[in-house]
């Protein structure tokens, strides 16, 4: 399967701006991209405008030579979804919490990002997402599992923030967070695993938005130390198809090189688990997975299928000087999701 390349022309916003005009509806002058989160989000899920429509979502995930695990605080108005959930790399074991909640009930997110903590209080779960000094901690807790995790902000680190416009009523805004530096421990079942400093890492996914029902998307992210430099790839496709707005970047050693280009995304999706390629005029990449993580969903209005792929990245990437930066063995994944939400 692939996407056809296309180049867009997204501009760069340097200065504070808000999602929504007053109606609820896109603010034009908000459409573009960013270093550092400057966008004010809070209309999302106030009043009625649009209602059922508004997603709002924390997912971090974490990588670790031992294990991987992800937590996730989302509502979607007429429901909440939160998750812990953890693999053990050694042995192949998924170990999966997760919780669906009506309305908004025992979850409760930030306006905006890092206007406050993100926290999920309902059955077999508690997580409390929060910034402290120097990066942002996440807590989580199921009967199984334990999370506590820095997940560090070095000095003049950049994420990258993307409004995608699909009209004046259906948009989103994401940062992306690759190549967060990770430390805490994770403990399945009394044994605690200590996340290695410069050998874990924090990736965040942020959200807010007004959703079409209906929706597939791509996303690829990894992040690692490559010949001295830490490394971070986030890649997507699919939902930005059409809109002027793409999700792509490469971050080293913190800094962010923007890639203004659609990608081609080419994989089996007979078998999950064979090479996955990703090209564009700037990216030459081959994924190898070693773990599908396979999720399904069908309650009521939500109907979801995910498969999630973990493995490592070869190729190369070329940043905005023109360097081509080589990947060696860079630990991510790369997914494809249909969801009807």
């Amino acid at each position: 399967m692939a996407d056809p390349g296309t180049k867009t022309h997204e501009r760069e916003l340097t200065e504070p701006v808000a999602l929504t005009r007053p109606n609820g509806r896109l603010n034009p002058a908000a459409v573009g991209w960013t270093r550092h989160p400057l966008h004010d989000t809070a209309g999302i899920g106030r009043g009625a405008t649009s209602w059922g429509r508004n997603k709002r979502w924390e997912y971090w995930a974490f990588t670790s030579p031992d294990l991987i695990a992800a937590v996730t605080v989302a509502t979607l108005d007429y429901a909440t979804m939160s998750q812990v959930w953890v693999l053990d790399r050694r042995t192949g074991e998924e170990i999966d919490r997760s919780a669906v909640t009506p309305l908004s009930r025992g979850v409760s997110l930030p306006d905006t990002l890092g206007g406050g903590p993100a926290t999920a209080r309902v059955p077999g779960l508690d997580v409390r997402i929060e910034e402290e000094a120097g990066g942002t901690r996440i807590r989580a807790t199921t009967a199984r599992v334990s999370i506590d995790v820095l997940a560090a902000r070095p000095a003049g680190h950049e994420s990258l923030g993307v409004v995608v416009p699909w009209s004046e009523r259906r948009f989103q805004y994401t940062v992306k967070d690759v190549a967060r530096p990770a430390s805490g421990v994770v403990t399945v079942d009394g044994v605690a695993e200590e996340l290695l400093p410069g050998q874990s890492w924090a990736v965040l996914d942020h959200g807010r938005g007004r959703w079409p029902y209906s929706m597939r998307w791509h996303w690829g992210a990894a992040s690692g130390i490559e010949r001295g430099r830490r490394l971070g790839l986030q890649l997507g496709g699919l939902w930005t198809r059409g809109t002027g707005s793409t999700e792509n970047a490469i971050s080293i050693d913190g800094r962010l090189h923007r890639l203004g280009d659609e990608l081609e995304w080419r994989f089996d999706a007979a078998d999950w688990l064979a090479s996955w390629s990703i090209s564009g005029p700037r990216v030459d990449l081959r994924f190898q997975p070693f773990h599908d993580r396979v999720a399904r969903t069908a309650l009521g209005v939500i109907h979801s299928e995910t498969h999630q792929c973990f493995g490592h990245y070869r190729g190369t990437v070329t940043d905005d000087s023109g360097e081509v930066v080589a990947v060696e063995s860079l630990l991510g994944w790369a997914e494809h999701v249909t969801n009807r939400w």
